[in-house]
């Protein structure tokens, strides 16, 4: 794994955007793994693992979380900023085109950039997330998306982390123990919190709504895999078979046991993603 950075522009200034890379630097067949909205690119350490033998994988901290500068203007945490930054990823790969596996946030800008004339992307893999949002899941979202936290111990911290990450589903401990450590901050009194700008949540808990994308995802044309988390909230069962039904017509897989959302740690999961990969259009 190589960690490294790139400029690019928001309407306020440049900031730097941190993405990791694994597999061959020189290959040119590209995965970019975008993370959900409190994440960060460490999230996919194991599926970029298994897919560096075959394919160069990027991994990026979106704007404001992980490695990744603050933005100092609060507004500017919004999907075309992320859009525009994605774009300026792609570039810096060198690829003509990409796969994209998005993890909720993430696919919902990987949806975005799908949409658009002439995309890049060669592949869409949606990982519990589609064009349409009920309010209520954002609410949950919203009960701890960018309120500060603090912790005395780093063990206090990793029992806020499972609490508020349960929807993952049953992981291992040394998978709750990688979570936790990519996603804590240790402060400057010695104590724990998320490693990311408590403002990245303004933008949805201004006003918090159902969010209907519909007329996107009727422009993608690209074959398209959507990931499920049986119990989830955010993407429910009758979106996901609509999903299936219009638009690029994804391929639907559905993960019992888990809700919002499927980490793609498991072999099980991995595996769907790279026979999909890998299979011919």
């Amino acid at each position: 794994m190589r960690e490294l950075s790139l400029p690019c522009l928001s309407p306020h200034g440049f900031h730097r955007l941190n993405y990791y890379e694994w597999g061959d630097p020189a290959n040119s067949k590209v995965v970019i793994c975008v993370h959900g909205l409190t994440r960060n690119g460490r999230d996919f350490d194991d599926i970029a693992r298994a897919l560096s033998s075959d394919y160069r994988v990027v991994c990026p901290d979106v704007a404001g979380r992980g490695k990744s500068e603050w933005l100092t203007h609060k507004e500017d945490y919004a999907y075309p900023v992320y859009c525009a930054d994605m774009a300026a990823l792609i570039a810096r790969s060198g690829a003509q085109t990409v796969d994209w596996i998005g993890t909720s946030m993430g696919g919902l800008i990987g949806m975005l950039l799908a949409a658009q004339p002439n995309s890049p992307i060669r592949k869409l893999v949606m990982n519990d997330v589609g064009p349409f949002i009920p309010k209520a899941s954002l609410e949950r979202l919203a009960t701890y998306a960018g309120k500060p936290v603090s912790y005395e111990s780093f063990e206090a911290f990793e029992q806020y982390i499972r609490v508020v990450s349960a929807p993952f589903g049953p992981l291992t401990d040394a998978q709750w123990r990688h979570l936790t450590e990519t996603t804590a901050r240790r402060t400057d009194d010695g104590r724990w919190g998320t490693n990311y700008d408590p403002a990245i949540a303004l933008p949805f808990t201004r006003q918090i709504a159902d969010v209907v994308l519909w007329p996107f995802w009727d422009q993608i044309r690209c074959p398209t895999l959507l990931l499920r988390g049986k119990e989830s909230d955010l993407l429910l069962s009758e979106t996901a078979r609509e999903m299936a039904a219009r638009g690029p017509q994804a391929k639907l897989v559905e993960f019992a046991g888990i809700g919002h959302a499927p980490m793609l740690m498991e072999q099980s999961q991995i595996a769907v993603v790279r026979e999909f990969l890998a299979n011919d259009p």
